[in-house]
């Protein structure tokens, strides 16, 4: 009963992925199991800015045999349009204010630097790691076919906690 119960919590609520870098430290370190939550996108939950994801790699993020998920947080989506300048990310002309999770020293253009103004396509959303300086995210797939912004329909759910290491055990 425990096993068929463990089972169908698993496929049906809730799934756990291992954080496999450092992209978005320091909200999540290297290793972290995370839950994220598979139930909240088949009643309409959709990506808002914020919010930490784990979605299936769109095409030629990952190498070779590095998985098939990807953790970033949403900053823009369906209709936005993304730009960084100098230090400044802006959606929709507003400057975001990053500070509660940009890795201490990073900016919100660390790593990449100036890009946009980017229109992110109706039904995507565009990811970046908080470690800017360590994330080979949306801003660096522009050239691709999908230039860089992620289906909706390949987004798993939110992140909705830290499951292990057990000392940092926190929702998200």
């Amino acid at each position: 009963m425990t096993i068929v119960l463990s089972l169908t919590v698993r496929a049906c609520l809730f799934q756990v992925f291992t954080v496999p870098s450092g992209s978005m430290e320091n909200t999540l370190g290297i290793g972290d199991r995370i839950a994220v939550n598979k139930l909240t996108p088949l009643f309409g939950w959709e990506p808002s800015q914020g919010d930490v994801v784990v979605f299936k790699d769109p095409g030629g993020w990952l190498p070779s045999g590095e998985g098939d998920y990807l953790v970033k947080r949403v900053v823009a989506t369906g209709g936005d349009t993304v730009q960084c300048t100098g230090t400044t990310m802006k959606v929709n002309g507003t400057a975001l204010d990053e500070s509660a999770y940009l890795y201490p020293g990073d900016n919100s253009c660390s790593g990449y630097g100036d890009f946009g103004p980017v229109t992110v396509p109706q039904g995507d959303v565009w990811v970046e790691g908080d470690h800017r300086g360590d994330s080979a995210d949306s801003r660096y797939h522009q050239t691709g076919t999908d230039k860089g912004a992620v289906p909706v329909s390949d987004v798993v759910g939110p992140a909705e906690a830290v499951i292990w290491p057990l000392d940092e055990l926190s929702w998200l």
